[in-house]
């Protein structure tokens, strides 16, 4: 093994790692990947997801031991470009997408990437609510110039697979700061309720399902169904729905609900799904925010690698996964967030303690020259 950089113990955050270590430049050893388990080192999926890595950087050089125990990573160039890869059906596309998403707009040129894999499963975030959130809070940092879009081809459930995206990012030298700190209140309610290798009537059920519950708050609701069919239906059968409330200052905040994957757990009807999924809805909103749960560590690297200006971000609770993405984002740039806890009115004492980020950009340009 080369001599390491930063040093980690454990599979845990394992993309977080790995992608912070390749916009950073430094080298990431990760020591003792699950080597006390029945079934040690790295998985399939993870060993994909470097995969990906390497197709999208020049010049990354990975070693990994024997038993898989052990890796070392030393990224290279984040060069982008035309990028084809076939996810492993153990995570879904989300797994993937989600790490291209914080890299894409610091490549050398513009990427188009095609990723083959599962689009919709309970574990990930689909490419769904990726495409109704993600993409939109990009767009507050400054990319919202053509190109940058994630097309669903064709849809692919778990276990089976069979789906196909294609997601397009121009390059972005500078991300401009933010001040998001008022969400404003919700104005109206899309979603998208889809169904795959089952009757085109089982989306109908979840979008009445939901709107039962919907339609008490707001009336501006409209969820449309998407049913695929034939070769554009993926090799499993399933449904799912994902909802996105927008607030009057255009802010995003989801929901989501996938079938239960054949031959793995509970089957879910339709009915409860569609409930279950306007209940989380309504959760997120009251959590608050400018910025959802599922895309918190997104909005705060990009506050990370802005330019040398003050931003401010209004997040609901914190999850454990943005925790400990604020830790690395101190091991790796050297950056703190200022946090001020804002204590709920009591009205809103059931959603829990608002934190205000505020943090000032190290830029990404200057990453660079210390790379160089």
């Amino acid at each position: 093994m080369a001599s390491q950089g930063l040093v980690y113990d454990g599979c845990n955050f394992f993309r977080q790692r790995l992608v912070l270590s390749t916009l950073s430049g430094k080298r990431v050893k990760i020591k003792n990947i699950r080597s006390k388990d029945d079934n040690p080192g790295l998985r399939d999926f993870e060993a994909s997801f470097i995969r990906l890595l390497d197709k999208v950087t020049n010049g990354s050089r990975i070693e990994i031991n024997q038993t898989g125990t052990v890796l070392f990573y030393q990224p290279g160039l984040l060069y982008g470009g035309l990028v084809e890869h076939d996810c492993n059906e153990q995570r879904s596309i989300g797994y993937y997408l989600e790490a291209l998403l914080m890299l894409a707009p610091f490549m050398k040129s513009s990427l188009k990437a095609t990723l083959r894999g599962v689009t919709n499963d309970p574990i990930d975030p689909t490419v769904d609510l990726l495409k109704s959130t993600a993409l939109p809070l990009m767009k507050k940092f400054g990319m919202d110039g053509e190109g940058c879009d994630l097309k669903v081809v064709k849809r692919g459930m778990a276990p089976g697979g069979g789906g196909e995206v294609v997601f397009t990012c121009p390059v972005r030298r500078t991300i401009k700061p933010v001040q998001l700190t008022d969400p404003g209140k919700i104005k109206r309610i899309r979603g998208v309720a889809y169904s795959v290798r089952v009757s085109p009537q089982m989306a109908n059920r979840i979008v009445e399902s939901a709107r039962g519950i919907l339609n008490k708050f707001i009336p501006d609701i409209y969820i449309y169904t998407d049913h695929m069919k034939g070769a554009n239906s993926g090799k499993s059968p399933g449904f799912g729905l994902t909802l996105v409330a927008e607030t009057l200052n255009g802010c995003f905040l989801s929901a989501e609900m996938s079938s239960t994957p054949i031959g793995q757990g509970d089957p879910v009807l339709p009915e409860d799904l569609g409930r279950k999924c306007a209940k989380q809805l309504l959760d997120e909103i009251h959590r608050g925010g400018s910025v959802d749960s599922s895309n918190q560590s997104l909005a705060l690297l990009f506050m990370t690698l802005g330019q040398q200006d003050v931003s401010k971000v209004l997040l609901g609770p914190l999850s454990p996964y943005t925790i400990e993405f604020l830790r690395h984002i101190r091991d790796f740039f050297q950056i703190m967030f200022k946090i001020e806890v804002q204590k709920p009115s009591e009205d809103e004492r059931k959603g829990g303690d608002k934190v205000l980020m505020t943090c000032v950009g190290v830029g990404y340009s200057n990453i660079n020259k210390t790379l160089k």
